[in-house]
């Protein structure tokens, strides 16, 4: 820890005021979040789904204490009667909390190798620190994209604040990140900073144009003439000349064609002037140090060459655009929740020149996104990039809190089956999915034995995948939350369970990167 003022204390005390604490209080107290500021002792606890910071102190409290919402009271610990103020998990204490204890602020990653922990819950960072604690790769604890923040009804605050409540909580004193994943526009872009993001993942595929891969060269034509060119402060002329060769690529090589220009440029141009716009944008209102920028272009309908690799990378270095990840859209498929499915042989071989490209023009690092459970494919992406890789995943840490209720509350989980039978026709139509909902079973077909085998199924990992939203956010006929509430609950009655099944499932996913 860089505060000098700050330190753990010995486990036996923070374990003893932890059971003394639980005793009288019926609270669950974390010995793991226990440290010591200014004589100022500070920890976190849980009564029902209620969350506290508690800040315990003899004599006169420091004055960063009185910028925590709370209450006081005299508690007795150890025999000694003390002063001990009880804070609720708040964003006004969560911006206090920053402030006074350092590391629960999200920090840049640069080129680090890092992996993406997408919480939708709020809940399961704490198994995400467990996983790679031990671990050569930097977390991003805080990450969420806008669609998931609206699906959720959660907002880019609250994904901040509860990482640093859950970093608190679990002792978490090395670096994290922060995504605010597939920005589309200026607007959500400054509701992210004013949160305190610090990566922010442009997705332009608004922009892409996916039929420039199959359009005639007349149409190819045509539209290469209308692109942008001032807004690309470029000229056709200038985008042969740049591009239409054989370029290195370390040991091998890589080919452009005048065709390869004509459809790369047509398909990408029209984003690149847009991560300009964006990346310009981020620049004046936040400086050169202050942010981090990732592209991605991986939702698209056909995938990205290595030819348009190089020509994307290429103009926005050429336009001044600074980026550690670029996520291109990879060859084969890759569905949310599920394996990759296609040619692993030839996977590999055009995953090489990404890999080769972004280390040429970057470096930078090659991000993969709906990049949770892609495990045939880990070893390869491990050796052709190195430490140049970050890994993103946000809905399987759900999915595994949908197992917990498998296990543990089979009646909840049951009814959010059938429900999700339901919602998939409707829910799928955003995401790149191909379960058949005929293929999963029915909760009144099924033993509770049986019900966590179907988190383990394919058609059935997908189906309640994207269905997420829809379980957080159902109501009935009075307005009344249907699921979320009881979903909640059974997550914090066994969150023990929950983080390590988080746990044991991340090791899977990092162990082919990380010692």
């Amino acid at each position: 820890m860089s505060d000098q003022t700050m330190h753990r204390p010995e486990q036996a005390q923070a374990q003893r005021w932890a059971q003394q604490m639980g005793l009288e209080s019926g609270q669950q107290i974390y010995p793991s979040s226990f440290i010591v500021k200014d004589s100022v002792t500070a920890f976190s606890g849980r009564q029902g789904s209620q969350r506290s910071l508690y800040l315990v102190w003899k004599g006169t409290s420091p004055a960063w204490v009185e910028k925590f919402e709370g209450t006081t009271a005299e508690i007795k610990l150890d025999d000694q009667v003390m002063t001990s103020k009880r804070c609720p998990t708040n964003s006004a204490n969560a911006a206090a909390l920053r402030q006074a204890f350092p590391f629960t602020r999200p920090s840049l990653v640069g080129l680090k190798k890092s992996f993406g922990c997408g919480d939708r819950l709020g809940l399961a960072t704490p198994g995400h620190i467990l996983a790679v604690k031990d671990r050569t790769i930097m977390p991003i604890l805080a990450q969420q994209s806008i669609r998931e923040m609206t699906r959720t009804q959660r907002s880019a605050q609250q994904v901040i604040d509860d990482a640093s409540w859950a970093v608190f909580q679990a002792g978490f004193d090395l670096p994290f990140g922060s995504d605010a994943d597939h920005l589309k526009n200026i607007a959500d872009i400054d509701v992210c900073a004013k949160a305190g993001f610090l990566l922010f993942t442009l997705d332009p595929g608004d922009h892409v144009d996916d039929h420039a891969d199959t359009d005639s060269p007349e149409t190819i034509k045509s539209k290469f003439d209308a692109l942008p060119w001032t807004a690309l402060e470029t000229s056709a002329d200038e985008l042969f000349k740049r591009y239409e060769k054989t370029h290195d690529l370390e040991k091998s090589t890589l080919t452009i064609s005048h065709e390869n220009i004509l459809r790369a440029a047509v398909k990408y141009a029209k984003a690149i002037a847009h991560v300009t716009t964006l990346y310009r944008h981020l620049l004046a209102t936040r400086g050169e140090r202050n942010f981090e920028l990732e592209i991605s272009v991986d939702e698209t309908a056909s995938p990205t060459t290595p030819q348009e690799h190089f020509y994307v990378a290429s103009e926005l270095k050429r336009l001044g655009v600074q980026w550690v990840s670029l996520a291109p859209r990879f060859i084969g498929t890759f569905e949310k929740g599920v394996d990759y499915i296609g040619d692993l042989d030839r996977f590999k071989q055009e995953y090489d020149l990404h890999a080769r490209i972004s280390r040429v023009l970057g470096p930078y690092k090659i991000s993969i996104h709906s990049g949770s459970d892609k495990f045939s494919i880990y070893p390869i992406i491990a050796q052709c990039s190195g430490d140049l890789i970050h890994v993103k995943t946000a809905g399987t840490s759900y999915l595994e809190a949908v197992r917990v209720l498998a296990k543990h509350s089979p009646e909840l989980f049951r009814e959010i089956l059938d429900f999700a039978r339901e919602r998939y026709p409707e829910d799928k139509a955003s995401y790149h999915v191909s379960a058949d909902v005929n293929k999963v079973a029915s909760s009144k077909d099924l033993s509770d034995a049986q019900l966590p085998q179907l988190l383990d199924e394919f058609d059935a990992r997908e189906v309640l995948h994207v269905t997420f939203g829809s379980v957080l956010t159902s109501t009935d006929a009075a307005g009344n939350l249907r699921f979320r509430d009881r979903f909640m609950s059974a997550l914090i009655e066994h969150e023990q369970a929950y983080h390590q099944g988080i746990k044991v499932h991340f090791d899977k996913h990092m162990a082919p990167f990380s010692r």
